[in-house]
């Protein structure tokens, strides 16, 4: 009995003259109305700003996720349970002191945190020392202590504000945090015996590096697009009221996005503010600001980025409103 021959999938046949058209077209129509776009000052501006914020973020980004990759590949879970207190309510202010010893900005301490939760450690630990990793690590408080040259109570009164932070958001987090809010990539954490280590901390840095990479772009994008569309002049309105001038400048640190070894430069040229109010700018932007909610939502989930972006930008500015009243 014959069975006929099945039939043979027919090569793509070349794009059709009109849809080739069409698309020759489409692209001169694009080109013609963008170029003109891509050529005025404006976008220049946005389009140096972002290349800005991303260029000085990417290498501390790169430090953490080779971090994160390390801790994953190379460091036992037993190491964290030795290192932190058992009770949580205890290793809360350890994992906030712990900070100290990293030098990075906010984009190294999300990989760092999010590696630490996968190996067992307290979330409200983590989120501590996230928080205080880039606001009172070495380099940013003698970036501080450089800007404010004669002025030693900036440098304490930043150091108090943020430790206290991210102690606050610690305990709050035992107190009222949900694990359904934490969303974090599901993947292998840890040493798997016969596997190469460095196989796995070469995976572990890869998706840890490109999965928080395009969320920093995407941050980056919108500072840049605030910096642009908002005029100077608009600062010069808040700096007469002493609240106003505080709350516009903790905005303005979460818009700006600016690196934390860096912030305290920025802080020094707002002349025109209250010593609390650049106090505020400096603890808030390393805590809170638009690329870091975007590497929280991309590490942790949205829900979670959300609910703790916004209290910690509420403790942070109260923090720093009762520090500078204290200290400044």
């Amino acid at each position: 009995m014959n069975r006929a021959a099945p039939a043979r999938e027919r090569p793509p046949g070349p794009i059709p003259m009109s849809v080739a058209v069409l698309g020759a077209v489409s692209l001169l129509l694009i080109a013609a109305f963008a170029l003109p776009v891509l050529n005025q000052p404006g976008f220049r501006a946005w389009q140096t700003v972002c290349v800005a914020l991303t260029v000085q973020a990417l290498p501390f980004l790169l430090f953490g996720t080779i971090i994160s990759g390390a801790v994953n590949a190379f460091v036992p879970a037993r190491v964290f349970r030795r290192a932190l207190p058992r009770k949580p309510a205890l290793a809360v202010p350890v994992a906030s002191a712990a900070g100290v010893v990293l030098p990075g900005c906010e984009c190294a301490s999300v990989p760092v945190a999010g590696s630490l939760i996968r190996r067992g450690v307290t979330p409200a630990a983590a989120f501590a020392f996230l928080l205080s990793a880039p606001a009172v690590n070495p380099v940013v408080l003698v970036s501080t202590a450089v800007a404010f040259p004669g002025r030693p109570e900036m440098v304490a009164a930043r150091l108090v504000a943020s430790l206290a932070t991210a102690a606050t958001m610690g305990w709050l987090w035992l107190k009222w945090g949900r694990a359904e809010w934490l969303k974090m990539p599901a993947r292998h954490t840890g040493h798997r015996a016969g596997h190469s280590r460095w196989e796995e901390f070469r995976v572990g840095f890869q998706h840890d590096f490109l999965h928080a990479g395009g969320f920093l772009v995407v941050g980056a994008m919108a500072a840049a697009t605030f910096n642009v569309l908002v005029p100077r002049s608009v600062l010069d309105v808040f700096a007469d009221s002493p609240w106003l001038s505080v709350l516009f400048l903790a905005v303005l640190a979460i818009v700006l996005a600016v690196c934390s070894e860096a912030d305290a430069f920025v802080a020094a040229s707002l002349t025109g503010f209250s010593p609390t109010a650049r106090l505020t700018f400096m603890v808030v932007g390393p805590m809170v600001d638009v690329k870091l909610i975007a590497l929280q939502a991309g590490t942790f989930g949205r829900a979670f980025a959300v609910r703790f972006s916004a209290a910690t930008a509420v403790v942070a500015v109260a923090c720093a409103g009762l520090t500078g009243w204290w200290l400044l």
